[in-house]
């Protein structure tokens, strides 16, 4: 989605740099994010430009930024008001031209409760608010998503598979995706891995979809094999 918004704005010849604010150590992540010279800490042997001077002018997109640490945040708050920030180490203060896209899976204003996310930052980032359903509650797009991946992972590993069996399709249909869409891409990763042919079948699935879809395979493959058994029969 992030990458349709800035594709599709008028930023969309400048840098889209992307944080995971899940992934970063809050010790690394103000120098990240900010940048800094040389001599600012132990290990700051060069200057290093932070995410908000590599996307100037473009898209700055932070995911996962429920768990961007609550010291930051005021930081940030202040680059969204007043399009200002510090780098590490120099004292004169940067200004910068980036718009700011955020995601998270958290509820943030539970978060907000619990003390844990600023409300005011909560304020000045919700403009626009994209509400992204679960991808097991839009499952029509599961199609078009899974033949993505088909072509993407066919240029990641060399291979021409053109799609998935009836069998295995009937199982990712049936899947809930508690991991979204990031689930969906690893299993259809997983299944290129394991694919030697040109269409993957049901074999190549990762084991734990079958123990969280059990009770609907079960009850698919005695189906499948009553209306085979049938037409052995009627041959």
């Amino acid at each position: 989605l992030v990458n349709a918004i800035h594709n599709l704005s008028a930023r969309n010849k400048m840098p889209l740099i992307k944080i995971n604010c899940a992934a970063l150590p809050e010790t690394l992540f103000e120098a990240e994010l900010f940048g800094y010279k040389k001599g600012a800490f132990t290990d700051a042997k060069y200057d290093k430009p932070g995410r908000i001077e590599t996307a100037e002018k473009g898209t700055l997109f932070f995911d996962e930024i429920g768990d961007m640490p609550l010291a930051l945040q005021a930081k940030l708050l202040r680059l969204i008001q007043q399009k200002e920030y510090d780098v590490l180490g120099c004292c004169e203060t940067k200004t910068a031209d980036v718009r700011i896209v955020a995601a998270t899976n958290k509820n943030l204003q539970k978060l907000i409760n619990e003390e844990k996310f600023r409300e005011d930052l909560y304020y000045r980032l919700c403009v626009v608010n994209i509400d992204l359903p679960s991808l097991r509650d839009r499952k029509d797009d599961l199609p078009e998503l899974i033949a993505y991946f088909i072509k993407k992972f066919n240029i990641k590993y060399n291979k021409n598979i053109e799609k998935f069996n009836h069998d295995s399709l009937d199982i990712l249909m049936d899947y809930d995706y508690p991991g979204n869409i990031r689930e969906l891409e690893n299993i259809v990763e997983h299944s290129f891995i394991l694919c030697n042919k040109n269409i993957i079948d049901e074999t190549q699935l990762p084991k734990n979809i079958f123990n969280l879809t059990n009770d609907k395979i079960n009850t698919k493959i005695s189906v499948d094999k009553i209306d085979n058994n049938c037409q052995n029969l009627n041959n």
